[in-house]
């Protein structure tokens, strides 16, 4: 896959792993917790997330300083991960444009 190939491919590539686990945990997950008292998947989602989370910032920090991105675009890039669908933002408006 060409996407993996390139910081920001991989970048982009763990950013909508990384959003779709936080809308897992946020819409199912976090309701089957509270509402059914079924805190099973949301522990297991939740320690992926987690790992996801790390990753992405890890791959934004990588990408800050491959493509010398400024602190502007750095900050928005992970303001994204703590906002719902912020990840698929990114990934429109800030991944594309390198």
């Amino acid at each position: 896959m060409d996407l993996l190939k390139t910081q920001i491919g991989r970048l982009r590539v763990i950013g909508f792993i990384e959003g779709v686990s936080f809308l897992l945990i946020l819409f199912i997950t976090m309701p089957l917790k509270y509402y059914a008292e079924m805190p099973g998947p949301n522990k297991v989602i939740g320690m992926v997330h987690g790992l996801l989370f790390v990753l992405y910032v890890l791959a934004v920090v990588q990408c800050k300083i491959e493509y010398n991105w400024p602190l502007k675009k750095t900050a928005l890039a992970l303001l994204a991960s703590i906002v719902p669908f912020g990840t698929f933002w990114a990934d429109a408006k800030l991944f594309r444009q390198v």
